[in-house]
C-alpha cells in the first residue's frame, strides 16, 4: 500500500517539525512555534489524505488507523492549547504523546486493505470514529495538564483543564450518540452492553463525575486532577484494552485487521 509504505518518512518529518516547534516555544518564540507546529499538522494531515485516497475509504478501520488519527488530533489539540493559553511546555507534551503512537505504527505495521465489512459501510462510521478520536485527544491533553498541575500546583492551569474536559466530554457524548445510531442501523439495537460499550459508559460517568466534583467542590483540585487521570486510564481500556478481554472475540466492536 503506497500510502502506508511512506509512513516512516512522514513520521520523521512530522516529529522533526513538532520537536522544533516545542523547542522554539520554550524559547518564547510564539509565532515561530505556531507556524512550525502547524506545518507538522499539515504534513500528517496530507498523509491521512493520501492514505484515504489509496484505500478508497476512510482510514479508520484498524487499530493502527485509529492511532494515526489520534496522533494527528493530539498535535491539533496541542497547537490549539498553546495558541489559547500560551503554556510553553504543552507542545512538548503533545509531541511526545503523538510520537509514541506514530512510532508504534511504524514498529507494528498492519494490513490495510480496501475492504470494509457491511457494518462499517454506514454514514455513521466516519463521524463516530472521528469525533471519538478528537475527544480522546482533548481528554489526553487535559490529563497531561492535570499531571502538570499535581507537580507544580499552578492554579492558572485549571481553566485550561476545565475547558479541555468540557470539550472532550461533549465530543465523547456525541461519539456515543452517533455510535448508538450506527448500532441501530447495523445490528438492530442502540445499545448491547458488550465490553466496549460498558467501558464507554464507565468512562463517560467518570468524566461526568469530574465535572460535578469541580462544580460542587472547586477547592478539591487534587482529587479533580486524580479523577481525570483515572478517567484517561478508563478511556484507554475503552479504546483498545477491551480487545484483549476474552469477550472481545464475540464483540461487534472488535477491530478486524
Amino acid at each position: 500500500m503506497l500510502g502506508w509504505n511512506i509512513f516512516p518518512w512522514v513520521t520523521v518529518a512530522t516529529v522533526a517539525l513538532a520537536v522544533v516547534a516545542s523547542v522554539v516555544a520554550l524559547c518564547n518564540r510564539r509565532v515561530g512555534a505556531l507556524v512550525t507546529s502547524s506545518l507538522a499538522v499539515v504534513v500528517l494531515s496530507a498523509f491521512v489524505a493520501v492514505l484515504w485516497l489509496s484505500l478508497e475509504r476512510p482510514p479508520m478501520r484498524t487499530m493502527g488507523e485509529t492511532r494515526l488519527w489520534y496522533s494527528l488530533f493530539l498535535l491539533v489539540a496541542g497547537v490549539a492549547t498553546y495558541a489559547r493559553w500560551r503554556f510553553k511546555w504543552v507542545l512538548s507534551f503533545s509531541t511526545m504523546m503523538a510520537t509514541v503512537f506514530m512510532v508504534i505504527n511504524c514498529l507494528r505495521p498492519e494490513l490495510h486493505d480496501k475492504g470494509l465489512m457491511p457494518a462499517l459501510q454506514s454514514a455513521w462510521f466516519m463521524p463516530h470514529v472521528a469525533v471519538y478520536m478528537f475527544s480522546y485527544a482533548l481528554l489526553g491533553v487535559a490529563t497531561l495538564l492535570s499531571l502538570y498541575y499535581l507537580v507544580k500546583r499552578n492554579d492558572t492551569i485549571l481553566p485550561a483543564i476545565d475547558n479541555l474536559l468540557g470539550g472532550g466530554l461533549a465530543l465523547f457524548t456525541v461519539g456515543m450518540l452517533t455510535g448508538a445510531l450506527w448500532a441501530k442501523q447495523a445490528w438492530g439495537e442502540y445499545w448491547s452492553w458488550d465490553a466496549k460499550e460498558a467501558w464507554a459508559a464507565a468512562t463517560w460517568f467518570i468524566y461526568l463525575g469530574a465535572i460535578h466534583l469541580r462544580l460542587l467542590r472547586p477547592k478539591a483540585t487534587r482529587a479533580f486532577c486524580l479523577l481525570l487521570i483515572v478517567g484517561f486510564l478508563s478511556l484507554q481500556m475503552c479504546w483498545y484494552g477491551v480487545n484483549y478481554l476474552p469477550s472481545a472475540a464475540k464483540s461487534v466492536h472488535s477491530y478486524n485487521q
